[in-house]
């Protein structure tokens, strides 16, 4: 079981900077958490992931669960000793898979609005997949299999996958789902949560997992507050005395939303437990996160951007394939001490990516993770020299100028 030290507090704001202690190691918060979804950070070794200091690392129960299954996981002795990961480890519960598979496929939304979704839709019915108070059923993307995922079947699938953090089964809504809906989708989420508490402390009696539970609500702030009320308010039940080890706060955002939505949460939520904002990594939105209360976040976006071309740097975003790159024989950035910064030039990415060549893909997914990866470790430290706000301003200015 987890243990969660606030080390300190930034004044005004609901930031603070802390320690999570896991069987596995300890993760110096704000964390920013490496998305391995298949038991592999795409075009990465684990030995490359301790490279860049990554602290935690997780994957992702539907797509284990598909391939190679769970049991196969199990018997390897879970995802981290399967990947030949040794530190602190978190699974997802699928629950993200029935709002992509769902009422968000073929809509073009995701995890932060951009104004150009598809909205009316119903949030039940999808091409593959469709939700239910019992559970989630959906078609493997793979083989068009048909298959149901319940609170207690994830609770069991994340339990053979033996991560040290793993997460209640919850029904990400899209943000443009009507309030009707979200309120009805509110309501099952919480009785899913009783359910994996449950099925989890029958798996766990010994307490060698951390359960977190997750907090929805969609855009609006009443049922956003009742939902941190109610899940926090479980620790309180007869049922469920310890209630959750942690908290994620789910569902999708508008830019905006990072700020207040997720604010709203935090200012409800236990204050002593961790909290991990499910699938943001923008550099705005960390800052905006972790402004508003929260210790940890996933995102798969640094190596998505990275195999596509897309570089971070301190002054935005670069695409290396374009043709002034070609001949610019500097690093990506410098003073990065990043791997692929000490040791290739922007002309030998842009050889690599216009070639078509695979290592294109893993220098770039190295400089991109380290570049989130240090720019919340600074975060952090600006928490502690009482510097954060400075340090925001001055950041994104730079990223973000026109």
């Amino acid at each position: 079981m987890l243990k969660f030290t606030i080390q300190k507090k930034l004044e005004g704001t609901l930031a603070r900077a802390g320690v999570i202690e896991t069987a596995h190691g300890e993760i110096k918060t704000p964390a920013f958490v490496v998305v391995g979804t298949k038991a592999t950070v795409k075009a990465l070794t684990a030995e490359q992931i301790r490279s860049l200091e990554a602290q935690v690392v997780l994957a992702n129960t539907y797509h284990l669960y598909l391939q190679p299954g769970e049991g196969i996981v199990e018997k390897a002795g879970g995802f981290g000793p399967f990947m030949d990961w040794h530190g602190p480890t978190m699974t997802d519960s699928g629950g993200f898979q029935a709002f992509s598979l769902g009422a968000a496929f073929g809509n073009s939304v995701s995890k932060i609005a951009t104004g150009n979704e598809v909205s009316d839709k119903s949030a039940t019915v999808g091409q593959l997949a469709k939700v239910t108070d019992e559970g989630v059923m959906f078609k493997s993307h793979l083989d068009g299999s048909k298959h149901l995922f319940t609170p207690e079947s994830s609770m069991e699938i994340q339990w053979k996958l033996g991560a040290d953090m793993i997460f209640a089964f919850d029904e990400c809504t899209s943000p443009t789902a009507p309030y009707e809906y979200q309120k009805k989708s509110l309501a099952r989420t919480y009785e899913w949560a009783k359910r994996c508490l449950a099925r989890h402390e029958q798996l766990d009696p010994e307490k060698k997992q951390s359960l977190f539970g997750v907090v929805q609500g969609g855009r609006f702030q009443e049922l956003r507050e009742e939902a941190a009320r109610s899940m926090g308010a479980l620790a309180a039940t007869a049922d469920f005395p310890e209630g959750f080890d942690g908290y994620g706060i789910g569902g999708s955002f508008t830019k905006e939303d990072i700020g207040t939505a997720v604010g709203w949460v935090n200012a409800l939520l236990p204050e002593d437990k961790p909290r991990h904002l499910l699938g943001i990594g923008e550099p705005l939105d960390l800052f905006n996160a972790v402004e508003a209360g929260c210790d940890l976040f996933d995102c798969i976006a640094p190596t998505r951007m990275a195999r596509h071309g897309t570089l971070h740097t301190s002054a935005g975003r670069l695409n290396i394939r374009n043709a002034k790159f070609v001949d610019q024989f500097v690093p990506i950035e410098e003073g990065c001490t990043c791997y692929t910064c000490t040791h290739h030039t922007r002309a030998y990415l842009a050889h690599l990516f216009r070639g078509d060549e695979m290592t294109g893909a893993t220098l770039a997914s190295i400089h991109n993770l380290h570049f989130i990866l240090r720019l919340v470790e600074n975060i952090r430290e600006s928490l502690f020299d009482d510097t954060f706000h400075q340090y925001k301003k001055d950041f994104l200015e730079g990223y973000y100028k026109k």
